[in-house]
């Protein structure tokens, strides 16, 4: 295998809060050393100051289509598409069809995943039968069999239900994913309450669909010692409410887009930003992005939602909700995020890999030589997103046909798994 001297690259180490610069060895695709004393005579020495060295992303939280939805996604196109995004560890809701509330379930997406693939798969079991928030899910053998955690992926509201199953859980110490969102009170809203809402025409959702649930979860949790974590945090408020009252077996994460975009956005009614929970206000984004940067909410989900052609391009209120991202969040959010100064690269990665690691329960990724499990990212690169630079196999993206800045080396490892599936 060639040697590759990488000359002057920009090291992001999230977990020792670190950002430098150092040229680093690698053999065919394994970096071997960082800052080496010694090198090969025969390597190839490249100028690198563009690259930038860091740990893989772990994704909390994304839909696979298949078993059931293979049309819009199957494991080999889910799988490629993350590993050109620099995602090595993704994590699946139960949204599958079946719904995974059963180990047999799981074993099967297992024997179905691709024999070789950088990016690692693990999954969320149904909390509930079938997810519909009625009765438990078997919850030991599913934690048996190898499960992070338990999520229904919906806006779960009985609250006897959670509290026997927090309560269930606490000597297994699996996480809970819950995401703060009651449907009756919003009433088919699909855009968040604010004046672009009423001068788009667009059915309001109040901020207190979030913020009601998310007090009543927080109250739970104070009662017992099962992890939870909340998912898709969209409101101003609901950071100001976590600020002030958040127990410490409670973490938060955002979905990306909505660090991005806001209902200032919406005038064109792309179906594409039709999203659950609605994009919130300029506001609502701003204290997100803050909540992302004082560690209040402590990840960045990316919550890839493959869905075709026919379920996004209607109008904007009957369109499914959701966008895909594995291979967009990583550039799309150091473009909007990290090039302008709102957060910096080690902020960034640790929202993105480390965080993330932490609440499902993994070693965070590091930067450790020898090692496949690294990536280097050009945030130079120029690109289109088309049909001929995705690997997913759905285009359901407001990026769609734009040009995004930063995308994952050629040299870097997961490159070579993703251009396979």
């Amino acid at each position: 295998m060639a040697w590759r001297l990488l000359q002057q690259v920009r090291v992001v180490d999230p977990l020792n809060r670190a950002d430098y610069r150092a040229d680093v060895l690698f053999r065919g695709d394994e970096l071997v050393a960082i800052a080496p004393a010694d090198i090969p005579p025969e390597s190839e020495r490249i100028p690198a100051e563009q690259l930038i060295l860091a740990p893989p992303l772990v994704d909390l939280y994304s839909h696979s289509g298949q078993p059931g939805y293979e049309a819009r996604e199957t494991l080999t196109s889910l799988l490629a598409a993350a590993a050109a995004g620099g995602v090595q560890h993704l994590t699946l809701l139960p949204t599958t069809q079946p719904v995974i509330d059963d180990p047999a379930v799981w074993n099967s997406i297992q024997h179905d995943l691709p024999a070789e693939s950088w990016t690692q798969v693990r999954v969320w079991a149904a909390l509930s039968q079938g997810g519909a928030g009625k009765a438990l899910s078997n919850l030991a053998e599913l934690a048996a069999a190898g499960v992070v955690g338990f999520c229904d992926d919906s806006g779960l509201v009985n609250w006897p239900l959670l509290q026997r199953a927090l309560t269930y859980l606490q000597p297994i110490q699996k996480c809970v994913a819950l995401w703060p969102f009651d449907a009756t009170l919003a009433a088919h809203g699909v855009a968040r309450e604010s004046l672009d809402a009423l001068r788009l025409g667009l059915a309001e959702q109040l901020i207190c669909c979030e913020t009601i649930p998310l007090l009543a979860i927080l109250e739970l949790g104070r009662t017992v010692t099962t992890p939870i974590h909340l998912m898709r945090l969209s409101t101003a408020r609901s950071v100001e409410i976590l600020t002030q009252a958040k127990p410490e077996t409670v973490t938060a994460s955002v979905c990306w887009l909505h660090l991005l975009f806001d209902t200032g956005d919406l005038a064109n009614y792309d179906p594409n930003l039709r999203l659950e929970p609605p994009l919130g206000t300029p506001t609502d984004r701003q204290s997100l992005i803050e909540g992302v940067k004082t560690g209040v909410i402590e990840a960045i989900a990316i919550d890839h939602t493959p869905l075709l052609y026919e379920e996004k391009m209607i109008s904007f209120a009957e369109a499914l909700p959701g966008a895909i991202g594995l291979e967009l969040a990583l550039p799309a959010l150091w473009q909007g995020l990290v090039a302008p100064g709102h957060l910096t690269a080690v902020d960034l990665w640790h929202a993105i890999s480390t965080a993330p690691a932490h609440i499902l329960g993994l070693a965070p990724p590091q930067l450790q030589p020898p090692s496949r499990n690294v990536i280097l990212f050009d945030p130079t690169a120029a690109w289109t997103v088309n049909a001929q630079s995705l690997r997913s196999r759905c285009h359901n993206t407001p990026y769609w046909q734009r040009t995004l800045r930063g995308q994952l080396s050629a040299l870097s490892p997961s490159m070579s798994s993703g251009r396979t599936h």
